[in-house]
């Protein structure tokens, strides 16, 4: 073993232990939103960040990994020079930070709006905002959705400027920068690819939505002119209406979501069970609403929290999920520490390919039970349906992304005016006369996983390109052992051993690009 293996070999034993305790103080509050639990994840993240910004270790791994003869200590180092840069800091700021990021999701996690006057959280929102025909109803279910906006805007700018001093400090524009870079994500190239895919979908997403305006304008009777935020199906706009042309919800209501996305996982030869039984599923109050999955200790213990219901959205939800999940668990064990995690591409790859299953005919007829006969009556419609999801979600990433760049060039601007200004541009979406509000402030990912968009449409695009490979190597992945086995080698067992790029070339056949993207949506 030489000295960049030793080097690597003791950092990670000093930071392993520290970042199994700082994921479950996080865990712990998402899922009970209390004080304690908030210092608790302070403390953790805290003692993390200390390790993490030792200097002599930090200076030791960039020397290390100048001089690395191996090239797997060389791939280890300089995966924790990308961890352990932004701490770098001074430890004020580090501390501010923080707490700050803590207390911000612990409000989060708590607030519940109110609707009629009645308290109404995140599903009942969405469910108003899908099958409500009342535009009273539906404006105050918008409207309600933005009040944490209000709660928390004013410390969403401040932590942006919190980090973008942590960023300046470390030499970088600012904290969209620094992401980025840490990421092994070239902010050229990235905004290349964001063109290229405004270009692609600009035109059949303006043709969609035409048609989609017209059947809500007949709908809520009033004039396509008149269409505000409310009427579309939630509170962002970033998912497909029901009034596009398939409403899959009646499906669910007497299935349990959650066996289905066992049974989907089992029929691609991953036993899932472990994961559910760690996770905590279901709404309560007090408890993030949201849902994610996490690997706590790079070791076998994956966990997802969710909110579910039984509802179309919650099935794609917690095959997304679990796409994460069975990643994580099927990382190599041979894998050092720090190669043992994922890239957030090829995590967010596998959670979308998994996710899109909920649209296909065979997981419907498979695994849901629908009959062979109503399938094919459907059929066109779930592909119409999968293109409008591309689109929405692809103009609905372009928003959040043109936001997060101007937020942090600058967190004092009109912030306010910018977000509307994107969503009208992007997602032609009017906003409400006279609109001033913090109305960005309510989507939690701007300040509880910054700059982290962009993953997602890299991730749809990723996953576009391994299911045609799946399609053309073993047919399809419902049901299909050999397709999860295709995943196990290609994509997942690698880990952090190979940079994003090369691993999604070796697992999809292609380098990232748009094209795959635009062959889709052209039909819209």
């Amino acid at each position: 073993m030489d000295d960049a293996a030793r080097l690597a070999d003791a950092v990670e034993e000093r930071l392993q232990p520290l970042e199994v305790a700082r994921s479950l103080a996080w865990w712990e509050l998402n899922v009970e939103a209390s004080e304690a639990n908030e210092r608790r994840r302070v403390a953790a993240d805290l003692a993390y960040a200390r390790a993490a910004a030792d200097r002599e270790t930090f200076a030791a791994i960039l020397r290390g990994h100048e001089t690395a003869g191996d090239p797997r200590a060389r791939r280890r180092l300089g995966v924790l020079r990308d961890g352990l840069l932004p701490y770098q800091v001074p430890e004020a700021l580090q501390e501010r930070i923080v707490e700050l990021e803590a207390e911000i999701e612990g409000r989060f996690s708590r607030h519940r709006a109110a609707v009629r006057g009645q308290q109404a959280d995140d599903n009942e929102i969405k469910r108003i905002l899908r099958r409500s025909d009342d535009p009273g109803e539906r404006r105050e279910a918008w409207e309600a959705s933005k009040t944490v906006g209000a709660a928390v805007a004013d410390d969403v700018r401040e932590l942006a400027r919190l980090r973008n001093d942590a960023a300046r400090s470390l030499g970088y524009r600012d904290w969209y920068a620094l992401s980025l870079a840490t990421d092994e994500l070239d902010e050229r190239r990235l905004a290349e690819t964001l063109a290229a895919a405004d270009r692609a979908t600009a035109e059949p997403f303006a043709r969609w939505k035409r048609s989609l305006d017209e059947r809500l304008a007949a709908r809520f009777h009033c004039s396509e002119h008149d269409l505000r935020p409310w009427h579309y199906a939630d509170p962002f706009f970033q998912e497909v209406p029901p009034a596009a042309g398939v409403d899959l919800d009646a499906l669910f209501g007497e299935t349990e979501v959650v066996s289905l996305a066992e049974r989907t996982l089992a029929g691609l030869g991953f036993d899932v069970e472990p994961i559910l039984r760690r996770s905590d599923l279901y709404p309560r109050s007090g408890k993030s609403q949201h849902a994610f999955c996490i690997d706590v200790d790079r070791a076998g213990d994956v966990r997802i929290l969710a909110n579910v219901v039984p509802t179309h959205g919650w099935a794609e939800t917690m095959l997304h999920e679990l796409g994460h999940g069975i990643y994580d668990a099927a990382l190599g064990s041979e894998l050092p520490w720090s190669l043992r995690t994922t890239h957030l591409v090829a995590t967010e790859a596998a959670a979308i390919l998994l996710g899109s299953l909920a649209w296909q005919r065979e997981w419907l007829v498979r695994v849901v039970g629908l009959s062979a006969a109503d399938a094919a009556e459907l059929e066109e419609r779930l592909r119409l349906a999968r293109v409008a999801e591309l689109l929405v979600f692809t103009r609905w990433v372009l928003v959040m992304n043109g936001f997060e760049r101007a937020l942090y060039a600058n967190p004092d601007g009109d912030l306010d005016t910018l977000w509307w200004e994107l969503v009208r541009r992007y997602q032609l979406v009017d906003p409400p006369e006279g609109r001033a509000a913090p109305d960005w402030a309510a989507k939690v990912h701007i300040a509880t996983a910054p700059v982290y968009y962009h993953t997602y449409l890299y991730g749809m695009i990723v996953a576009l390109q391994i299911r045609a490979a799946l399609e053309r190597e073993v047919g399809g992945l419902v049901d299909r052992p050999e397709a999860g086995a295709l995943l196990r080698e290609r994509l997942f067992a690698p880990g952090q051993s190979l940079r994003w790029d090369i691993l999604v070339e070796r697992a999809s056949g292609a380098p990232l690009s748009v094209a795959s993207l635009a062959r889709e949506v052209v039909t819209a």
